[in-house]
């Protein structure tokens, strides 16, 4: 039995992250124009908000961390948020040189405002799957995500492979 296009690829387009990125890209799209022309904030001032809706007093490198974001980018979003009145910076107790950030009112207004509309394309996109595929899609994702991980560790740190 001949192995998949994506076990087998033969162009770019046969393989599995060049198609995952085409399913993201066009999926994107209408996160943007909710997030620019409804809410006011770039896809990746979302990303922020929604990390920070999930909790209190996140430091910078958190959240970079599980914004998939480098200290730079984080940096830019978190400031653009701050001027927006939407993010709130405090110094650590104890340690002054670090600063927490917070949603302020408005910014947990926009995020509980918004996480539904987002929440709204992701049903939307899935919903040409039945229960059962979007269980196996879940899980199947959940097992690649563990096989990056363990590939970008092997590759951060070659001792460790």
């Amino acid at each position: 039995m001949p192995g998949s296009r994506l076990t087998q690829p033969r162009t770019l387009d046969d393989m599995l992250l060049y198609v995952m990125w085409q399913v993201q890209a066009a999926a994107r799209r209408p996160v943007v124009r909710v997030c620019e022309a409804e809410f006011g904030v770039t896809r990746r001032e979302w990303r922020m908000l929604a990390q920070l809706g999930r909790g209190t007093g996140v430091a910078s490198s958190a959240l970079a961390a599980r914004a998939g974001l480098d200290r730079a980018q984080t940096s830019r979003a978190v400031g653009a948020l701050v001027h927006k009145g939407l993010v709130a910076r405090t110094p650590r107790r104890g340690d002054r040189r670090e600063v927490l950030l917070d949603l302020t009112p408005a910014g947990r207004a926009l995020y509980e405002a918004l996480l539904p509309r987002v929440a709204a394309i992701n049903r939307e996109l899935l919903s040409v799957l039945d229960e059962t595929q979007v269980a196996a899609l879940d899980a199947l994702l959940q097992r690649l995500r563990a096989q990056a991980e363990r590939m970008a560790a092997a590759v951060d740190r070659p001792d460790l492979a």
